[in-house]
C-alpha cells in the first residue's frame, strides 16, 4: 500500500492538473460564447485604456467567475475520485466547520 505522503502527492499532482484542464476547457467556452455574443474577439488585456470600461469589467467578471467555478469543480471531483480510490479524503482536505450545527 502506497504511503499516505505519497498519496498527498498524487493527488494534488491530480487535482492540479484536472483544475489546469478545466479553466482551459473553460476559457476556450468563454472566448468563443463571447465572440458569439458581441461578434468580436475578447479583450486580451482588460487594463489596456482603449478597452471600453463596461466591457473591462464583464469580461474580468465573467472569465474570473467561470474559470474559478470550473476549476473548483474538476478539484471537487478529483477529491471524489481519490476518495473513492483510497477510502478516503487526502490530508488537504480538512473538515472547515461549515456543517450546520
Amino acid at each position: 500500500m502506497a504511503s499516505k505522503d505519497s498519496n498527498s502527492k498524487f493527488y494534488s499532482a491530480f487535482s492540479l492538473i484536472a483544475a489546469i484542464g478545466a479553466a482551459a476547457v473553460a476559457k476556450k467556452a468563454l472566448n468563443t460564447s463571447w465572440q458569439a455574443a458581441t461578434g468580436k474577439k475578447p479583450p486580451e488585456n482588460p487594463a489596456d485604456p482603449d478597452v471600453s470600461i463596461g466591457e473591462a469589467v464583464m469580461w474580468a467578471t465573467l472569465s474570473g467567475t467561470l474559470i474559478g467555478v470550473a476549476r473548483m469543480l474538476a478539484t471537487r471531483r478529483a477529491a471524489h475520485y481519490y476518495a473513492r480510490s483510497t477510502g478516503h479524503l487526502p490530508g488537504q482536505l480538512q473538515k472547515d466547520g461549515q456543517r450546520a450545527r
